[in-house]
């Protein structure tokens, strides 16, 4: 019997460490590895907030105010002589007046915002980011030089001009800011910092926090190489996955997302070696073939894609990054990984051609099935969630053949045997906040969270 190569390395390394009298991380068990793709929902477009905007026109009568030395965290800028002053007549924008320089800067004057509600201030860029900023006598941004910032939410009355102050801990004084609103209908921000949902998700300083233990690698889209966590752009439903597998897993978890947006499962996904088949007189293209369908009897004028281009694009980034697995992930050197499941979350393009409707949960089955062998990965789990709009009791549709495939191949139905215990299917339309797949969802971050959690729950009891 072959021993897995995770194993023999490991066991090696740890019998090095035995005779020479080191511990290396390598005697760690391997690291979990969660692979997630389909379209562009699990890309992802959850709000985190209501988008940030260079600031400009809110700030009013700014006057940056220079003062003799270096910044002194104990002396009283308000009650000190400066040694110039400027009036900026530019504020904010691409192009704000440049400072003075020649000392410690502090910028003071007015904001005032048009809407009333929860806002968010993120004073400079790159080392102008070392500053305290306060607004209306509260302190909405501290960053020290080397760490990280810490913000402060603020209630703004639309219409109501308040005092600001920014003082600057560094040479790398300017104008530039961005302002964020975070109390937009459905935004992440808004879920979390006003009505007490993924608690999870901030620190006790209600900042965003990553968890250490797992990690994200997004690769073709939504790319990244970080801890799982944070406010960085838009969210998939990895977030709330990662969580649910990570509560779970004792070892390290890595969450290696492949995925591009307004692809079909019987065209770009399509699998290796899946056979061309004929539909309402046409012929629809197989593996590697092009185009996507021709009439029967006529020769096919390829064109620049082929069937299947999206699965040797999607998945062949990820066996690259699971090639150099030290080399991406150096915190791990040695652990080597095991390929614990896949999540596939995607059917919004294929509802758009009957023929692939018809042909979807063949070819659903057919991609579990691929999708282990050629990860040499046999016992993985795999879970599947469904379009949210669509409903059990919907009328037929493109749609719901879709939906029906989905449910189809759900372990526990027994329409293949071989899937019992390890294939799950989610059914995602109670979760979804309103919209539908090929709007998004409507940004709804709630949306994202709920589906990704419920993925992720459905591959904890698998695993369990």
């Amino acid at each position: 019997m072959a021993i897995p190569f995770t194993y023999r390395f490991t066991t090696w390394i740890t019998l090095l460490g035995f005779f020479f009298g080191f511990e290396s991380v390598a005697s760690g068990k391997p690291v979990k590895v969660f692979i997630l793709s389909g379209q562009s929902n699990m890309v992802g477009a959850g709000k985190v907030d209501g988008g940030s905007s260079r600031w400009g026109n809110q700030f009013i009568d700014p006057v940056v105010s220079v003062y003799k030395g270096d910044y002194d965290p104990q002396a009283d800028y308000d009650t000190m002589e400066p040694t110039k002053t400027l009036k900026l007549e530019s504020f904010g924008g691409v192009r704000p007046t440049p400072y003075l320089g020649g000392g410690t800067q502090v910028t003071r004057g007015f904001v005032e915002v048009k809407e009333s509600g929860m806002y968010e201030f993120r004073p400079g860029y790159g080392g102008s980011t070392y500053n305290v900023m306060e607004v209306d006598g509260k302190e909405v941004h501290r960053q020290e030089v080397g760490e990280d910032a810490v913000r402060t939410e603020i209630k703004l009355e639309g219409g109501k001009k308040v005092p600001f102050k920014i003082t600057y801990f560094t040479k790398q004084a300017n104008g530039l800011g961005w302002i964020v609103r975070l109390d937009v209908p459905g935004a992440l921000s808004t879920l979390v910092k006003f009505k007490g949902m993924y608690p999870y998700l901030i620190d006790e300083n209600r900042q965003w926090k990553a968890r250490q233990d797992v990690w994200y690698r997004g690769v073709v889209t939504a790319t990244g190489n970080r801890p799982l966590g944070g406010a960085r752009g838009r969210k998939g439903p990895e977030i709330g996955f990662g969580h649910a597998v990570g509560n779970h897993v004792d070892d390290p978890v890595l969450i290696l997302k492949t995925s591009q947006g307004n692809r079909s499962l019987s065209w770009d996904f399509l699998t290796p070696g899946s056979k061309r088949f004929e539909y309402g007189g046409k012929i629809y293209a197989g593996y590697k073939e092009s185009p996507l369908s021709w009439d029967k009897g006529t020769k096919p004028e390829p064109i620049n894609w082929y069937a299947g281009k999206q699965y040797d694009d999607c998945f062949g980034a990820a066996h690259e990054v699971l090639k150099n697995f030290d080399k991406e992930f150096p915190h791990w050197e040695g652990r080597g990984y095991e390929i614990e499941g896949f999540a596939w979350w995607q059917g919004d393009k294929d509802r758009y051609v009957e023929a692939h409707a018809v042909r979807y949960e063949k070819n659903l089955v057919r991609l579990i099935k691929t999708l282990r062998q050629e990860f040499k990965a046999p016992k993985a789990k795999f879970v599947v969630a469904t379009l949210g709009q669509t409903a059990k009791n919907a009328q037929p549709s493109n749609d719901k053949l879709i939906l029906d495939a989905q449910l189809a191949v759900d372990g526990t139905t027994g329409n293949y045997p071989e899937f019992k215990g390890n294939v799950s299917t989610v059914y995602t339309h109670p979760l979804s906040q309103g919209g539908a797949s090929n709007s998004h969802y409507d940004g709804n971050a709630q949306t994202y969270m709920d589906v990704g959690v419920a993925m992720g729950e459905a591959m904890v009891k698998l695993l369990k």
